[in-house]
């Protein structure tokens, strides 16, 4: 009795869609079915187990959070638009590239790199009225709906950018095409939407936007490291794959990451707004002001005591530079502690969105480290061969296992576990940053 109570439950649930749940459903079917039968001879036994997997996911997702439907739908529409724009000059192989610098809506919007520079605009603006909507009298501005909005239009144009990108790698030559995110500059943007869009979940569910101010601070850190990325580097240039990352679990693996990594650079922003909130002056000071003027002064140490490359000696000035930045910038923090916290949410829920993020966070990161063991093996031969980025993505789990275990086995609550969450963005990005600037090993493909 109790199946077939459960069984007629499961029924009704899917009866009771209602008809935009099944049209967004077709929706996705079609897409998927043109894009087997389109690209279906260019893929492997694996892509097209990931896109058959991946319809039935966007289709759960965009029932689960009905906002998913709409960007989905108009990502679809604007991506083949930008694809469309391209055929229409052909080369000897496919697009003609040049395309998108002679096609007005390719030039100005949808090519991949327009896209992403409009991207990076967008999260800049949302951050802005986020932060005028912060200090504005009420509960919800008109500021921090607009700020909502424009991180909604920074994540679409996040994604139209990285779909276009792909279509474009493609079409440079048949081995060079590939998931944009092999690099620096494409998980920076993979980074910067996922981090948005899983804020702005919560965004929604816990009915607050007083904490878009704190998030979009991260984000635009990393669209800021994008910009300048690419003005020093030339990163947007699309590049063959090296050999170890010519491998369809990179389809996987990366993406899985930086859900983890986007997640505890949410919650360590959370706990920032916590601490802001609860800690006292002093702690205030020592932990936030202290903690990175001692990296400076470490850095500096090591800089002017050690004989070392040129190249990592100015690798070395700018990352004291940065922690200076960042010293500063928390001071400041700290001397606007109480209007900074002033319409914050109240502590239990900011409890409640630091566990919840570092939770999604920690299941994405434990299944991307499972990922990488198998990627391992089939590049290298081995599942595990304690190479520095290994090392450290072990500390990140490992930190992040520990968090988890005392809030859920000790009771961890409050200040300590806000300390702890932000110190873990530190070790976030060293594993992340760090290990690809100071250290060497197998994945040295990745270095700054």
């Amino acid at each position: 009795m109790n199946t077939t109570t459960l069984t007629l439950g499961r029924r009704r649930s899917l009866v009771q869609r209602s008809p935009a749940d099944w049209a967004f459903a077709l929706l996705v079917l079609i897409g998927g079915g043109y894009a087997f039968s389109r690209y279906g001879a260019s893929m492997d036994v694996y892509e097209k187990g990931i896109l058959g997997f991946a319809m039935p996911a966007l289709v759960a997702l965009g029932w689960f959070w009905r906002p998913l439907r709409l960007l989905s739908v108009l990502v679809g529409a604007f991506s083949l638009l930008a694809i469309n724009l391209y055929l229409r000059k052909l080369d000897g192989f496919g697009a003609d590239l040049a395309a998108a610098d002679q096609v007005f809506f390719l030039k100005y919007m949808l090519s991949s790199q327009s896209a992403i520079l409009w991207m990076s605009l967008l999260v800049f603006m949302s951050m802005g009225a986020y932060w005028v909507g912060f200090f504005a009298r009420g509960e919800s501005s008109t500021a921090e709906v607009l700020g909502s909005k424009l991180a909604w239009g920074a994540v679409f144009m996040a994604l139209v950018g990285t779909m276009v990108r792909w279509f474009e790698s493609h079409q440079i030559a048949p081995d060079i095409g590939h998931i944009p995110v092999s690099n620096l500059y494409e998980v920076f943007v993979l980074f910067t939407w996922l981090t948005s869009l899983i804020y702005l979940y919560y965004e929604e569910r816990f009915k607050t936007r007083a904490l878009g101010a704190y998030v979009m601070l991260v984000v635009a850190g990393a669209v800021g490291f994008l910009l300048w990325y690419t003005l020093d580097r030339g990163a947007h240039e699309i590049q063959p794959l090296v050999p170890a990352l010519q491998s369809w679990w990179m389809k996987i693996h990366v993406p899985a990451n930086f859900v983890g990594y986007g997640t505890f650079a949410l919650s360590a922003m959370v706990a920032l707004a916590y601490l802001l909130k609860t800690a006292s002056q002093r702690a205030l000071l020592i932990g936030l002001v202290g903690v990175p003027v001692g990296l400076v002064a470490f850095i500096l140490a090591v800089r002017f005591g050690a004989q070392l490359p040129a190249e990592t000696l100015a690798g070395l000035d700018g990352w004291a530079r940065k922690m200076g930045a960042v010293a500063i910038f928390l001071g400041i923090c700290v001397a606007l502690r109480k209007p900074l916290s002033a319409r914050l949410p109240a502590l239990p829920l900011l409890d409640d969105l630091m566990y919840k993020a570092i939770a999604l966070g920690f299941a994405f990161f434990t299944i991307a480290t499972i990922l990488g063991a198998f990627w391992a093996a089939e590049a290298w031969g081995g599942y595990w061969s304690w190479d520095p980025k290994e090392t450290w993505a072990l500390i990140v789990w490992l930190n992040y296992a520990a968090w988890l275990h005392m809030r859920l086995m000790k009771g961890l609550r409050g200040a300590m576990s806000a300390w702890w969450a932000l110190l873990g963005l530190l070790v976030t990005t060293f594993a992340f940053l760090g290990v690809n600037m100071f250290l060497s090993g197998l994945h040295s493909y990745g270095t700054l």
